[in-house]
């Protein structure tokens, strides 16, 4: 089923025709004859979209989303109400309430089905971010996010320049955030601080190919990576139903049908902006909980987790294309002993050097990870036995020729680091550095086992008397 829809209208024949409009388009239909029992059937069954009668026992469409609006559990589910020539001042009341948009019978089927597509995946979408969001509060890696909306920027786009500054006028007192127009070839152009807008108000022409033509600009506003996420609002200067509904399809977000209204218009705006900032905060807080899954929130390297997938894939890549590539492992020497002379936040400061001189040691295409407490595993691709025994020598000089300044301590510590060393394919080595011998091993097995080479290369180097690399034999 493509989702599931509640009907919400006392008289019953309305219900039915709907129904049979819905089903036809393999909605999964629910119905209801008032506001309460709308929101009992909603609160058992959760509906993708409510479509409810502009006038209702008990408050109409506008009664139902202020019921839903107080409801946890639906509060979220978007509602389209239908209603008998609404006017002005009852399609802006239900607007206010909350209600996404009204249309007026008789309802064409073609836009009708449009509008419900594009209700449903917007509410989809929000939902599918939302419940992420849920699960990186659920593991403790976001917060909630806060209410405050701020007024965002919007363009009118128009060929008519009088028209637009003409409507420009009208919406600068109803609007607080930055208003400004453009035609349709410099609608993707950035304002003057250097940003793109949250909304856009495409004003059609009259003339129907014309209007046709303005049309893809919402492609091309959705195929732009910096405005895909905008909102778009499409106004009509009168009805046309066949155009109205390809707007929708083609991803516009609204639809004014009758006419350029101020105020409706400012209303329908800030519903996107609220719309499109919660969004954007639902993906940040994504991004941020997925930063926090994979990186080491002290030295802001990347952790175990995502280190260890990092090797398999080289791993395999090198295995494919015979390609070499050497895994350390670097652990400071004595760490202990500056935790428990220094204090913790020492020792937290020279866990955020070392990672700093780690990363200044480095190539952009290698890996350098904080696997433990003061261990960090280096991953370096495309690399010669040579290559990476030098740069091993050069991070264990470099951490051990300057001192390392503490916080609140007048005097820097010496601090130095042992690291053990595997590489991937066979390489000459010192007989007083090869510690280690295994056989040729499957590609999937290969990280692992570098990585325990390189473990055992390390346990050496701390036998030999720290502060140096030892390397292991290579393991195919």
């Amino acid at each position: 089923m493509p989702g599931k829809i509640l009907i919400v209208d006392t008289i019953a024949t309305n219900r039915i025709m709907l129904k049979v409009k819905l089903s036809s388009a393999f909605y999964d239909v629910l119905q209801a004859a008032d506001v309460a029992e709308a929101l009992a059937v909603a609160g058992r069954e959760v509906p993708d979209l409510v479509i409810a009668a502009l006038d209702l026992p008990g408050g109409g469409a506008a009664g139902v989303a202020c019921a839903f609006a107080a409801d946890p559990r639906v509060h979220l589910i978007p509602i389209l109400a239908v209603g008998c020539a609404a006017d002005a001042a009852s399609r802006i009341a239900a607007l206010k309430a909350g209600v996404q948009d009204v249309m007026t019978k008789p309802v064409d089927d073609a836009l009708l089905l449009s509008r419900v597509r594009s209700l449903i995946r917007a509410y989809h979408a929000t939902s599918e971010w939302r419940m992420r969001e849920d699960t990186s509060q659920a593991l403790g890696l976001a917060e909630e996010s806060a209410g405050f909306v701020p007024a965002g920027r919007c363009t009118l786009v128009s060929v008519d320049a009088g028209h637009a500054k003409a409507s420009l006028h009208r919406l600068r007192p109803l609007m607080s955030g930055a208003l400004n127009w453009a035609k349709p070839g410099e609608a993707l152009l950035e304002t003057p601080g250097g940003e793109m807008p949250e909304t856009f108000v495409l004003l059609q022409p009259r003339d129907p190919l014309e209007s046709a033509a303005a049309l893809r600009l919402i492609c091309t506003l959705r195929a732009n990576a910096g405005t895909r996420h905008a909102g778009v609002l499409v106004v009509q200067p009168e009805p046309d139903a066949v155009l109205g509904a390809h707007a929708l399809d083609l991803g516009a977000d609204d639809l004014m049908s009758d006419g350029f209204d101020a105020e409706e218009l400012a209303i329908r705006v800030r519903a996107l902006q609220r719309r499109k900032h919660t969004d954007a905060q639902l993906r940040a807080t994504f991004r941020t909980g997925v930063r926090a899954a994979v990186q080491d929130p002290l030295t802001g390297l990347h952790n175990r987790r995502y280190a260890m997938h990092h090797l398999a894939r080289i791993a395999k890549h090198a295995a494919q294309t015979g390609g070499v590539f050497a895994v350390m492992v670097a652990d400071l020497d004595h760490f202990k002993n500056i935790n428990d002379t220094y204090g913790h936040a020492a020792g937290d400061a020279v866990l955020q050097e070392v990672a700093h001189r780690l990363r200044d040691a480095l190539r952009a295409s290698d890996l350098v990870a904080r696997i433990g407490g003061e261990e960090f595993m280096i991953v370096m691709p495309g690399t010669t036995p040579e290559d990476a025994r030098q740069v091993a020598v050069r991070i264990c000089n470099d951490i051990s020729a300057r001192p390392f300044d503490l916080p609140g301590k007048a005097d820097p510590i010496a601090v130095t680091v042992s690291i053990g060393m595997a590489l991937s394919s066979a390489a000459r080595t010192a007989p007083d550095e090869t510690i280690d011998t295994a056989a040729p091993m499957p590609a999937n097995d290969l990280g692992p086992a570098l990585l325990e080479q390189a473990d055992k290369a390390l346990y050496a180097a701390k036998m030999r008397g720290r502060n140096c690399v030892t390397l292991g034999r290579p393991a195919a």
